[in-house]
């Protein structure tokens, strides 16, 4: 892998992971047309690299929004810190039921099965783009009013949404495809949480989760047959490089979803994630 490729991933990383259209599933087609495997360690380490700046980008545009919102006094801090932890809870139940039954019963011929070994499948990659395009379609186009919360005045958001917001998350853990942004600010509107509350409180959620998505994905390679030390550290290199071009391109992707969000052109990108997918069940189709 070129620093070249590493540079193209992390800008197609940065970009689609901040806006509603699945950064994995753009990645992973990406991968295989350059001819590399996206289930190998080194790759799943580095899409996790590209999120760790994209993560960074995500706290160093939201902080001044989630300063003025969450941490305005100490009744709204334990209030989001609560349904911060429901939130995460059920995306854990939910998101960790779904890998462990995968693993377990979906590869019934294997001794050591993975859930990464799934992320390279386009013919499920491209219903799971489908899926949250239909998602943020209907999110975009239903004429909604937030609902009045008991919590409206401070975090924008009940203990209830949060919770169904967070179990959504979960949801996309184990599909390559299924936008975890664009699946939960959908929901969150659904719900009837304010556009832009529903945007930060997403990211939040994001922020939460990406630190042991890079965990997991560091023990797989340490682990993996055949990875020395050496080549843990020759796979954190452009993985590094990576994550500072996803930050950059992270920036401008959430200029960009910010604007749409809060023009009422959100369900475009549910348009573009059904394009999408069937760009990717035809590349699927001719052999990738």
């Amino acid at each position: 892998m070129s620093i070249l490729h590493v540079i193209i991933l992390a800008i197609i990383q940065g970009m689609a992971e901040l806006l509603p259209v699945s950064s994995s599933a753009h990645v992973v087609v990406a991968e295989k047309l350059m001819g590399m495997d996206p289930t190998s360690p080194p790759m799943t380490l580095l899409l996790v690299m590209l999120h760790t700046g994209t993560m960074f980008a995500v706290i160093a545009y939201f902080w001044n929004q989630w300063r003025k919102t969450y941490f305005q006094n100490m009744d709204t801090l334990k209030t989001i810190f609560f349904q911060v932890v429901v939130a995460t809870f059920f995306t854990g139940l939910i998101g960790g039921g779904l890998i462990e039954g995968i693993e377990k019963f979906g590869f019934p011929h294997a001794k050591h099965a993975e859930i990464e070994q799934l992320f390279g499948r386009l013919d499920l990659i491209a219903p799971a783009l489908a899926l949250a395009g239909i998602l943020i379609l209907i999110a975009g186009l239903k004429k909604m009013r937030p609902t009045p919360t008991q919590q409206e005045d401070s975090t924008g958001l009940n203990t209830k949404q949060a919770g169904w917001i967070g179990a959504v998350q979960g949801l996309c853990l184990p599909f390559r495809g299924f936008s975890r942004s664009g699946a939960t600010i959908s929901t969150g509107m659904l719900l009837g949480v304010a556009r832009t509350k529903a945007e930060i409180f997403s990211f939040a959620l994001a922020v939460v989760l990406t630190p042991p998505a890079i965990a997991r994905e560091v023990l797989r390679l340490v682990k993996a047959e055949h990875v020395s030390g050496g080549n843990l550290s020759a796979a954190m290199m452009p993985s590094l490089l990576g994550a500072m071009f996803a930050f950059i391109a992270g920036l401008v992707a959430l200029k960009w979803l910010s604007k749409w969000l809060e023009s009422g052109r959100w369900h475009w990108f549910g348009v573009y994630c059904l394009v999408a997918a069937a760009a990717v069940a035809y590349l699927h189709h001719v052999g990738y």
